[in-house]
């Protein structure tokens, strides 16, 4: 009950405050508003963890992209995210971007990839490593970061570019062909041909690691989402793991990874066992896991 009054407020800023207030700070040491451009919306948060990492090589980070339909959100909502990627040992970076009506796409992937860029750049002042780059995100934001690890096309403008070792997408919209809605219409007017928008279009056998998680009863990104970029990326080869879990919905899906749910649901634990087993041990996947339930008929609204 806890959990889906939660998730049914998590709309209101009022009530991330609060949830971020139930947040401890003690486990890590926060750098804010440190600017990766030159707008006023490039600036970025990092979370450091106060306990010496043990693990082996250098401590992995993760940048999590925030989500908002690409016109709303800001990193400021999104402690407790920060504090569960801290609570596993490793420095989460958080970063703003521009967002319509101030801009159209693809200017916000830039800004995406601006930040990727900047914190594997400065890896190294908290321990961490420009090839222990993960990227994360939750609706919007894993839209983002699917699109940074599988479009080439981001990292192309830089002479060495700091390239995602994983990527992890919440609920993300990758395969929404047609678009419905006009504002989502208008934010991608500015793509000469739409399937540049979509990161299926990208899914190629040389891609890093993806972790694609989603809720069985999310409503506003439908499930075949993640289930139709899964399956593409396993026919190529690439090494993915999708989750779909029974009775979460878009929204309920971040608010798992708060300290006061976490215990309730595995989903920190399956990104925990992801990134030990890519990233700080560079294992391979199995040849694409898979735990998928039924998924469930969504509004006309919803991103198919």
């Amino acid at each position: 009950m806890l959990l889906a009054a939660c998730s049914a407020l998590l709309s209101a800023c009022s009530a991330v405050n609060v949830l971020n207030a139930v947040i401890p700070s003690g486990g890590y040491t926060l750098r804010a508003n440190l600017a990766y451009g030159s707008d006023v919306d490039q600036h970025l948060d990092v979370y450091v963890p106060v306990q010496p990492w043990t693990g082996p090589g250098p401590r992995p980070t993760v940048m999590f992209v925030h989500g908002g339909s690409w016109d709303s959100g800001s990193k400021d909502m999104y402690k407790f995210v920060a504090e569960a990627i801290t609570s596993r040992g490793w420095t989460a970076v958080v970063p703003d971007y521009r967002k319509y009506p101030r801009v159209h796409w693809p200017v916000f992937m830039d800004d995406c990839t601006d930040a990727f860029q900047w914190a594997g750049q400065h890896a190294t002042e908290w321990g961490g490593d420009a090839n222990r780059m993960i990227v994360m995100g939750h609706s919007a934001g894993a839209h983002m970061a699917a699109l940074l690890a599988l479009d080439s096309r981001y990292l192309a403008r830089f002479p060495q570019p700091v390239r995602p070792a994983a990527m992890i997408g919440l609920s993300g919209p990758y395969d929404f062909l047609p678009i419905i809605g006009p504002e989502i219409q208008e934010i991608f007017s500015t793509a000469p041909d739409l399937n540049e928008t979509q990161p299926i279009h990208f899914a190629h056998a040389g891609a890093p690691p993806l972790l694609l998680l989603h809720g069985a009863v999310d409503n506003t990104v439908w499930p075949k989402n993640t289930q139709n970029l899964a399956a593409r990326l396993r026919v190529l080869g690439a090494p993915v793991e999708e989750h779909i879990y029974p009775g979460i919905d878009h929204i309920r899906m971040v608010v798992t990874l708060a300290r006061p749910f976490r215990f309730r649901y595995v989903v920190l634990d399956d990104i925990q066992r992801f990134v030990d087993t890519t990233v700080v041990h560079q294992a391979s996947l199995p040849s694409g896991f898979s735990s998928a339930h039924s998924s469930l008929g969504d509004p006309a609204t919803a991103l198919r």
